[in-house]
């Protein structure tokens, strides 16, 4: 009878034997050991833990004055925005040919497919496609191009296009006003960004080709807005998104240009008379004149476009106009003073060479103007026939 609880004993510890050797190693004791680790109170497995409480707003919160404001701009520009991918072939080292894609942003135009955007976007392009908002491509066709201005017309064929709605006018923009930019950056299609205008002043374009009253906005803006439309408030195209100041990064630096709308209507005006711009030029190279300037020199006016230099055989030569006699230098920049002076355009005061812009935008080439100079201190009116910029070099002239 004494050998039943050592029997026993064996038989127990056989069995723990068998199940931590050979039961725990093939995975057997899983299920019971989950069940008994469910069982203390732990939220291991798939069972069911019961409901929530979560704090839930009772309706969908209504949108306040400026985000209304926001979302009917995107909703009214957004149909009118494409998208621009330029393919160009180049060859490698084993003249292979090679394509590359660029894409940029526009707009369009009228509801028969015309599209403006940057001449940077599509320049040496051998294909154009344009991506409309509901993602249909078309092949487009490039119209003309003004280089200059670094502006370009292309022309698609497509169903129940939404134009754009253009400004009245860029003149009266100012500092401080609120503006959104519709595009493209990095191929992401149909982003909008907004910010202020910055400043309004005049810049070199990426081709070096000077933009007059350019907008300078903090509206973010990167590879890919090129071409896209600068909107006020109420959804009018204000300008053509058209470069950022990076520092040499390829991203957005918080500072971005657009080129003026009165300036791309000035454009299209030309394309629609003449199939080219004929942008018109005094042939002049001038420096502006500011009070402190002004004084220094003895300038009869402390305000003004001052004449460096007139160019040979140009329109203010054939006028009469005069250029500077007297080197001088400006900081380390030399300039030709004792030049004509010019502070109106037919009968309106020129302050700087921004009005002297705004004025010439409004002409044509073969215009004869009216242009009030000081010359020395005797002020006169001189009638000048604008001349053709068309092949002319670039340069700080107007």
């Amino acid at each position: 009878m004494k050998l039943r609880p050592v029997l026993l004993v064996v038989v127990l510890l056989t069995g723990f034997y068998v199940a931590t050797t050979h039961l725990a190693s093939t995975g057997a004791l899983a299920p019971l050991l989950s069940a008994l680790h469910l069982g203390s109170g732990s939220n291991g497995g798939n069972a069911p833990i019961g409901a929530f409480d979560l704090n839930v707003a009772s309706a969908a919160p209504s949108f306040d004055n400026e985000e209304q404001q926001n979302i009917a701009v995107y909703k009214k520009a957004l149909p009118s925005v494409v998208n621009i991918t330029s393919t160009e072939v180049r060859f490698d080292f084993f003249y292979g040919p090679v394509p590359q894609s660029g894409q940029g942003s526009g707009f369009i135009l009228n509801k028969d497919g015309l599209i403006l955007t940057n001449n940077h976007v599509i320049n040496n392009a051998q294909r154009v496609e344009v991506t409309l908002s509901d993602k249909h491509k078309y092949k487009a066709t490039v119209v003309t191009v003004d280089k200059s201005h670094d502006l370009a017309l292309l022309k698609i064929s497509a169903p129940n296009l939404v134009p754009a709605t253009l400004a009245e006018s860029s003149s009266g923009l100012t500092v401080g006003q609120r503006v959104y930019a519709i595009g493209n950056p990095f191929g992401l299609s149909g982003t909008m960004t907004r910010g202020i205008i910055s400043a309004i002043r005049s810049i070199r374009g990426p081709e070096n080709n000077p933009i007059e009253d350019a907008i300078q906005t903090d509206a973010s803006v990167n590879p890919g807005n090129s071409g896209g439309p600068l909107l006020n408030s109420r959804g009018e195209v204000i300008g053509i998104t058209t470069m950022i100041a990076s520092n040499g990064a390829d991203q957005s630096s918080g500072i971005g240009f657009a080129i003026p709308i009165n300036t791309a209507k000035a454009v299209l005006d030309d394309f629609a008379k003449y199939g080219r711009v004929r942008r018109p030029t005094l042939d002049i190279v001038s420096i502006p004149i500011s009070p402190d300037i002004a004084q220094q020199i003895g300038l009869a006016a402390d305000y003004g476009v001052l004449i460096e230099r007139v160019l040979p055989g140009g329109a203010a030569e054939k006028a009469g106009l005069h250029g500077g006699t007297q080197r001088a230098y400006e900081g380390n920049t030399p300039v030709m003073l004792g030049g004509d002076l010019i502070v109106a355009f037919d009968g309106k005061e020129i302050a700087n060479p921004q009005d002297l812009s705004a004025e010439m935008n409004a002409k044509r080439a073969g215009d004869t103007v009216t242009i009030t100079v000081f010359r020395g201190h005797r002020k006169m009116d001189v009638r000048v026939t604008l001349s053709d910029a068309k092949d002319k070099a670039l340069g700080p002239q107007a």
